[in-house]
């Protein structure tokens, strides 16, 4: 009986554009996946010496030609073990998604991407060519025959097919697959499918990490030849994963591997913005955050993001009160800071907006008070949080969520001031569920729960709440989800049971909104149409359908 070929997935981050850091990084992790795990092959995410995805930096032939001379340096280094390492290629005038198989100091093969999609968040028709002489890549190690796939073309049957047809026992699958909530199941549906299909036994490895508005899982996976799926690897986290495989069986015994134990909606979604906001931060030289507390829902929620993603030490709340705010939201803000061990400031805005107020009362003499002095001081509270971060430095987080971006229910050059926004992505009920679920997982309130229990307010007005400017956020979340996830129509909203007239109401505030969310900070994706890349429509747009 032949000993079972070890094999290593490199579930790790490779940041974008760091093509030196990258694949020196990857050279020592081929060396310790050979030292340390005694692999025989190891597997690197797609495109990973460039970092996923590296969007117009692939216009630049400079940085192509960076890409090759590093991969090149990786192989040179690729001794006593097998490595498959992502790379944008360049050939002439053309460039290829590729993935090298790297071994005995050379490029011995190269797969080329054979299916590039070009929907959602993927843009990667505007920058690669489909290979029309492509074939499949297979190569031997210790007798087993292994090929290449890479991501997108595992969603169709044929490039398997063809690798399978090539003589493959054990595919690769490098991938660079973000994250959105109930992914994971179609994704294992998929790997059951084409392990049935062709008889080849998956490895399936997704890179991991925050990039701007995306976040990637990993959660990386295997499945045997006969379709049986195992447990995915956990989350959100960097690991060596590794793993004997049987060509006589095509099955793979896990040997190690962290298994995700924790899958459900709310717990992938807090673990994905909190490494979203983490990253963002980081990989942006930002140490410390600020944000605005107002004793309010979603504030509270970002601030207790925060403290998970960067640490207690390296938040700061601002109390901006007003003339407006009630001394419930004051003690709950001051609670959940102390609870949390969050730095707390107090900037009362009263002296700044009257100071507004007064150079615009000849302006403005005759006109009634409306919208204007409600959004001057959130304006206010933008520019003080934006001068707390200019003059001691750190990231301004701003807090708005996904219902209030979609009707523009926020305040331009207000509280949407700021670099990252680690809710936009959630919906305000789904803001709710997941304060309460952090608040079940740590068995004790890091929110407060009279946050969660009192009716949602601006506090922009004398007993102001958010329900006399929108429908209950149970009925305006289940339109706008329906309307911007679904692209439903009008008509299939109405047919479903909502009454015309919110719906039109909620449909009309969702277009004239469009301006406001072109100039948004970017949030970590969690949904499957998330504001931002993912969802692009014109501002100027007669269409109401």
């Amino acid at each position: 009986m032949s000993a079972p070929l070890r094999i290593a997935l490199a579930q790790f981050d490779f940041p974008v554009g760091a093509v030196d850091g990258n694949a020196e990084r990857i050279a020592a992790l081929i060396a310790q996946a050979r030292d340390e795990h005694g692999a025989d092959v190891v597997l690197f995410p797609e495109l990973a010496i460039s970092g996923y995805p590296p969007e117009d930096l692939l216009l630049r032939p400079s940085f192509l030609a960076d890409c090759q001379a590093a991969l090149e340096r990786v192989a040179a280094a690729t001794h006593g073990i097998v490595a498959v390492v992502g790379w944008p290629q360049a050939a002439g005038a053309v460039v290829y998604n590729a993935a090298s198989v790297l071994r005995g100091g050379r490029i011995e093969a190269t797969y080329r991407k054979r299916e590039l999609p070009n929907y959602a968040v993927f843009d990667e028709r505007r920058y690669f060519d489909v290979d029309p002489d492509g074939e499949a890549v297979v190569f031997d190690v210790k007798g087993v025959q292994v090929g290449v796939v890479i991501c997108e073309d595992l969603w169709f049957a044929e490039p398997l097919a063809a690798t399978a047809k090539a003589g493959a026992s054990l595919v690769l699958v490098p991938n660079a697959s973000p994250f959105e909530r109930d992914k994971h199941a179609q994704r294992d549906a998929l790997l059951d499918l084409r392990a049935r299909e062709t008889g080849v036994a998956l490895a399936y490895l997704n890179v991991v990490g925050g990039q701007d508005a995306l976040v990637f899982d990993g959660a990386s996976v295997l499945a045997d030849g006969d379709g049986n799926v195992h447990a995915a690897a956990a989350a959100f986290e960097d690991h060596w994963l590794v793993a004997d495989y049987d060509d006589a069986s095509r099955r793979f015994v896990p040997v190690s591997w962290p298994v995700e134990h924790e899958e459900s909606r709310d717990a992938l979604a807090w673990r994905a913005v909190v490494r979203g906001t983490r990253d963002y931060c980081r990989k942006n030289g930002f140490e410390k955050v600020w944000l605005g507390l107002s004793g309010g829902i979603d504030s509270s929620l970002v601030m207790a993001i925060a403290v998970d993603a960067l640490g207690a030490e390296n938040v700061v709340a601002v109390r901006m009160p007003s003339r407006y705010t009630a001394d419930l939201s004051n003690d709950l803000a001051a609670e959940q800071c102390a609870s949390q061990g969050v730095r707390l400031l107090a900037l009362p805005i009263e002296a700044p907006f009257q100071g507004f107020l007064d150079t615009l009362a000849e302006a403005f003499a005759g006109k009634p008070v409306d919208v204007t002095e409600e959004n001057l001081q959130s304006r206010t509270r933008g520019a003080l949080m934006m001068a707390m971060s200019n003059k001691f430095g750190g990231l301004l987080l701003t807090t708005g969520n996904k219902s209030e971006y979609a009707v523009g229910y926020a305040t331009i050059y207000g509280d949407m001031c700021g670099g990252y926004a680690p809710i936009k992505d959630l919906y305000k009920t789904e803001v709710f569920a997941l304060a309460r679920w952090r608040n079940a997982v740590a068995g004790s309130p890091v929110i407060p729960w009279a946050v969660i229990d009192r009716p949602p307010s601006a506090e922009l007005r004398e007993n102001q709440k958010d329900q006399d400017s929108l429908p209950p956020y149970d009925v305006l979340d289940a339109i706008l989800l329906r309307y911007v996830d679904q692209e439903q129509s009008r008509e299939e909203i109405v047919a479903a049971g909502f009454d015309p007239a919110t719906v039109d109401r909620v449909l009309r505030l969702v277009r004239i909104s469009e301006w406001k969310r072109h100039q948004a900070a970017p949030g970590p994706k969690v949904s499957r149409r998330a504001f931002g890349r993912e969802r692009r429509y014109p501002i100027t747009n007669r269409y109401s359908g």
